[in-house]
């Protein structure tokens, strides 16, 4: 993926999405109504329509080892140890938070406010240990298949959605199991219509071309929202928690 595109003047930041992704960070999906579980859309083939929005895992930070990845933050020469004991750069969030402090859009009191909420937060407060935050398996009952006795059973993944006052964005938070160890973990992702894109064409009623890229426009009218998320990052676990206020340090420093 290319660079986010920094507007100094205009004091915006243009983030390239790329639409045509069928897995990884960045989908685009389908659904009526915003609690209602998204279903993926093929926009090759059946193109855009008013009910589709973008699913985006939204990150945080990079490794500094991982140089393929850090050669997209335009910020490769911050660093900060994380929670994992790697030596990381600010990337994606941190690195939109760091261009708004810079130009004086988001304070330095917006980000020690983060500071105290999250130092005050007990552990036993987060999310990845609320006891109420389970995935549950239902009772296993028979169920036969074209001749097949299968044990059937169900299960329900928490998903939390926070609405974000006066804006069409929200952001998900969806316990599963970890991918490469035992245990759940709390994934946060940023949801918005798709028609906060902008692309050089209408993307309602076409289809995608292929790799295409549409832009997400950051600005002091929704910058808010990502100190939101900052936050609300900060909250997932320990280990979230831990990066989240060296993250801020690094900004302010």
């Amino acid at each position: 993926m290319p660079k986010i595109l920094i507007k100094e003047r205009e004091r915006k930041i243009e983030v390239p999405i790329l639409l045509t992704a069928v897995s990884g960070k960045i989908r685009v999906k389908k659904r009526s109504i915003v609690n209602e579980y998204g279903t993926p859309v093929a926009v090759r083939r059946d193109g855009f329509s008013l009910n589709n929005y973008v699913e985006w895992q939204i990150g945080y930070d990079v490794v500094k080892k991982e140089t393929e990845k850090l050669a997209e933050s335009s910020l490769p020469d911050t660093e900060f140890i994380g929670a994992n004991g790697k030596t990381k750069a600010l990337y994606e969030l941190s690195e939109y938070i760091w261009y708004f402090y810079k130009w004086n859009i988001v304070s330095k009191t917006d980000l020690e406010n983060i500071i105290d909420y999250l130092s005050l937060m007990p552990g036993n407060n987060l999310i990845d240990n609320n006891s109420e935050l389970q995935i549950d398996r239902s009772h296993p009952t028979t169920k036969n298949i074209n001749g097949f006795d299968f044990e059937y059973t169900q299960v329900k993944y928490p998903l939390l959605i926070y609405k974000f006052n006066g804006y069409e964005i929200v952001t998900e938070i969806k316990i599963t199991e970890k991918q490469y160890a035992i245990g759940t973990q709390p994934m946060l992702y940023l949801c918005f219509p798709i028609t906060e894109l902008k692309s050089e064409t209408n993307l309602v009623g076409r289809t995608a071309n292929a790799k295409e890229i549409a832009h997400f426009e950051i600005s002091e009218s929704n910058i808010k929202v990502f100190l939101e998320m900052l936050k609300m990052f900060g909250i997932l676990s320990k280990n979230h928690k831990h990066d989240i206020l060296q993250i801020i340090n690094t900004i302010i420093n």
